[in-house]
């Protein structure tokens, strides 16, 4: 489940429910499997805001791209 969501995919609300356990379950295991990992939590916490940011910017771009093939 770790790996599901360092990969960015899905968003951190999705995964948990997909996997059947609380959200905050897997925010506690993202931050033991960075802490086992090595990584800063200053660079963790910026990366997932990053990857967060990227998700939605993503999905602003698709409104935008259907809302372009619809007015067309």
């Amino acid at each position: 489940m770790v790996a599901v969501a360092r990969k960015g995919e899905s968003t951190i609300v999705q995964i948990p429910k997909d996997f059947g356990v609380s959200p905050a379950a897997l925010h506690r295991w993202l931050k033991i499997a960075d802490v086992q990992d090595g990584v800063a939590k200053e660079e963790s916490a910026e990366l997932r805001e990053a990857k967060k940011r990227i998700r939605l910017l993503e999905q602003e771009a698709e409104v935008m791209r259907r809302a372009v093939a619809y007015l067309s």
